[in-house]
């Protein structure tokens, strides 16, 4: 039974990086500063929660991960940056760390705006400019102005996109995922 179990769940986050690597690559709006790509607008994170949310915490950090990577060998954009599969495994671990242990997943619109607001304030505001100043020197009165407008914009977006999601899984449990 446990055996079973294990092959649903690898099987399902293999589609959601599958999902996610399609969202984010090839159906997301990118915008370049510099020759560098400063804002990407989409909702390829969306499976990244997910699988957080629908299993465990390591389940969005691996899912996170492994669609960064997929997804750079698939449509690479520039060399390979190890910094932003960090922020992409962190996309997937902090809002599933705080709605499993902040609000004991309790599925509400709030709990879902919190968790995924936080996070993405973590990564999408703090890291992802953090490294692209780093590493390309672009200067922050470029990043942050789209970020400022695209960040308020998501953060209503993926609450209202997960929690139907969410409702919709069959007996959303551990025993029949």
């Amino acid at each position: 039974m446990q055996k079973s179990v294990n092959v649903k769940r690898l099987t399902i986050n293999s589609a959601f990086i599958a999902l996610s690597v399609i969202l984010e690559r090839f159906l997301s709006v990118r915008i370049a500063f510099f020759g560098v790509e400063g804002v990407r607008i989409g909702i390829g994170a969306l499976p990244i929660f997910l699988a957080g949310f629908i299993f465990e915490p390591l389940d969005g950090l691996i899912v996170g991960a492994l669609a960064d990577l997929v997804g750079y060998f698939v449509s690479p954009m520039g060399a390979y940056m190890p910094q932003f599969t960090l922020t992409s495994a962190l996309t997937g671990w902090i809002p599933a760390i705080m709605y499993k242990y902040a609000f004991r997943r309790k599925l509400n619109f709030l709990s879902l705006f919190v968790a995924i607001g936080t996070g993405q304030f973590i990564t999408d505001m703090i890291m992802v400019p953090y490294f692209i100043h780093t590493l390309f020197k672009v200067p922050y009165a470029v990043l942050m102005p789209p970020r400022m407008i695209g960040y308020p914009i998501m953060l209503f977006i993926y609450p209202l996109l997960t929690l139907p999601i969410m409702k919709r899984i069959p007996a959303f449990n551990k025993e029949t995922l």
